[in-house]
């Protein structure tokens, strides 16, 4: 219990109390003027009457107000849920983009490295061929050259003597 609930219940326990020891002077009946009357009744039953009538009053009240703050809390709390539903679906929605994001420029770059690759193995294989071409004449010029040589030695004649390069 909240210690206001506790006072309120401590007081309304004192005042039965107070109550039940002087019950005989509160219902004694007693001469109550009225704005336009005069009436006789027991003065202490009609003031307890009241004082239980605004009781049961500020109890209703109290009451409704905590059910309206717990009603509102509620509606509070529904509204926090769907606007943290609503963050974590744009959330989602916005690593589902960077995802395709990046899935399309991994794409990309492996066209472009492929293309590259290609453009590469292409420009290795054109070397390789001219390079081949290079090393086949150089073959078929020494072969020449070793042949002329041969022939030279052959007919007896004497090798010129080696070029030096300056």
């Amino acid at each position: 219990m909240r210690a206001r609930t506790a006072l309120l219940v401590l007081i309304l326990v004192a005042l039965a109390i107070f109550a039940a020891l002087n019950w005989a002077v509160i219902t004694s009946p007693t001469q109550i003027h009225l704005v336009f009357a005069r009436i006789e009744a027991p003065l202490g039953v009609i003031l307890l009457g009241v004082t239980v009538g605004v009781t049961l009053l500020f109890g209703v009240f109290l009451t409704w107000i905590e059910t309206s703050a717990m009603l509102e809390t509620r509606r509070y709390a529904r509204d926090l849920q769907a606007q943290r539903q609503l963050a974590e679906t744009a959330e989602a929605s916005r690593y589902t983009d960077l995802k395709a994001c990046l899935q399309a420029e991994m794409a990309s770059l492996r066209t472009l490295v492929e293309g590259k690759s290609a453009e590469v193995s292409e420009r290795v294989n054109r070397a390789e061929e001219q390079l081949r071409g290079e090393i086949e004449r150089a073959n078929n010029t020494l072969t020449a050259y070793f042949g002329e040589l041969e022939e030279r030695l052959n007919r007896g004649e004497r090798p010129a003597p080696p070029r030096t390069i300056p």
